[in-house]
């Protein structure tokens, strides 16, 4: 049997295995025996020198030409046999879409922040705007426009962070109010705002107290405005955020802004008014300050004092989490623990 006949036969032998093979291990075993150096081709080959010299390179050329054909060969078998495992594995691993799917853990805004969105949500359904300002304050609004110039004695009561003389950490969210009378054309109506954010004091964290919490502070100004007005929105305000059992009552207080000026009691959510260690058997718990705008804020924003006047509140959203839910240290809000957090979840509420 000439070189070029075994070549044939290995090349038909081959094609047939290649054909016969039902899996790409066993193709693949195929590929490696017929094209590999100890296969036969390679072994045929040896052959070659005995030819004469215008033999061989014919030879050599249907060497090749087998050797292409087994590649493709192999090649072609392998895609219709990864097509068939594939329509094989579809058939097998069907999916079906009609089955409800898994739960996928949700988050839910801060417990803070669910009491800042429901006293937002309580004052735009009054009329109120909701306005923010920039917690990097000028002294002039935190404090001179707010009736507290230089030197003046109450800027004590606000341990302050200054940046520069005239630039600091805002101490409190009154400074939209004094921004807001600037700009506000009372002839197009009266102004009714509310302005929630972070504010910052150098306090020593404690149960009580934090370095920074947040305020939404709360304003009204137009004619004839009294207190009367300021009682019947925090009564509203209150009895939204602990619901309709709770009273509140006023007592006389002291703030630069405001004249006269108030503490806002609401009834102890431990007791409802009975007395009892939270509320100092007292039967109230202090929630926050208001009172009536102080003429000198309404002169200095450009204000005619003499036609207009109102009231500002100014609420700790913090406090109020606390109050509400019966926490006993601010810092628990703050140290990121999800087990405490749950707790206070929205769709729980």
């Amino acid at each position: 049997m000439s070189l070029r006949d075994k070549l044939s036969e290995i090349k038909e032998k081959g094609l047939a295995d290649i054909d016969q093979a039902n899996d790409l291990k066993k193709l693949n075993e195929i590929r490696v025996h017929l094209l590999g150096k100890k296969g036969p081709i390679t072994a045929a080959l040896r052959g070659i020198k005995e030819l004469t010299p215008e033999e061989r390179p014919e030879v050599g050329s249907y060497a090749n030409k087998i050797r292409d054909a087994i590649t493709e060969a192999v090649s072609n078998h392998r895609e219709e046999l990864e097509t068939a495992q594939l329509n094989q594995q579809l058939a097998t691993e069907k999916i079906d879409v009609t089955l409800p799917g898994k739960p996928v853990a949700q988050g839910q805004p801060h417990v803070i922040q669910q009491i800042i969105d429901q006293i937002v949500d309580l004052f735009l359904g009054m009329g109120y705007e909701v306005l923010t300002g920039p917690e990097v304050e000028e002294d002039k609004y935190n404090f001179e426009m707010m009736n507290l110039p230089k030197n003046h004695p109450a800027r004590d009561m606000q341990d302050t962070f200054y940046l520069s003389r005239e630039i600091l950490m805002r101490t409190q969210t009154s400074p939209m109010q004094a921004r807001a009378l600037e700009k506000h054309d009372f002839s197009e109506g009266p102004l009714k705002m509310i302005s929630p954010g972070i504010v910052y004091r150098r306090d020593t964290d404690d149960p009580t107290h934090s370095h920074q919490f947040h305020q939404v502070e709360g304003l009204v100004i137009d004619e004839h405005i009294t207190m009367a007005d300021l009682k019947g929105t925090l009564i509203t305000m209150a009895q939204n955020i602990f619901g309709d059992k709770f009273d509140i009552r006023l007592r006389p207080s002291y703030f630069p802004f405001t004249e006269p000026s108030v503490e806002v009691d609401v009834t102890c959510f431990n007791c409802m008014g009975k007395g009892c260690d939270v509320c100092k058997h007292t039967g109230w718990i202090e929630v926050l300050g208001a009172g009536m705008v102080h003429p000198n804020v309404l002169k200095m924003a450009g204000v005619d004092s003499d036609v207009y006047g109102g009231f500002a509140f100014g609420v700790g959203p913090d406090r109020f989490a606390m109050l509400r839910y019966g926490v006993d240290d601010i810092r628990d809000f703050y140290l990121n623990d999800v087990r405490f957090l749950n707790q206070f979840s929205k769709r729980g509420n």
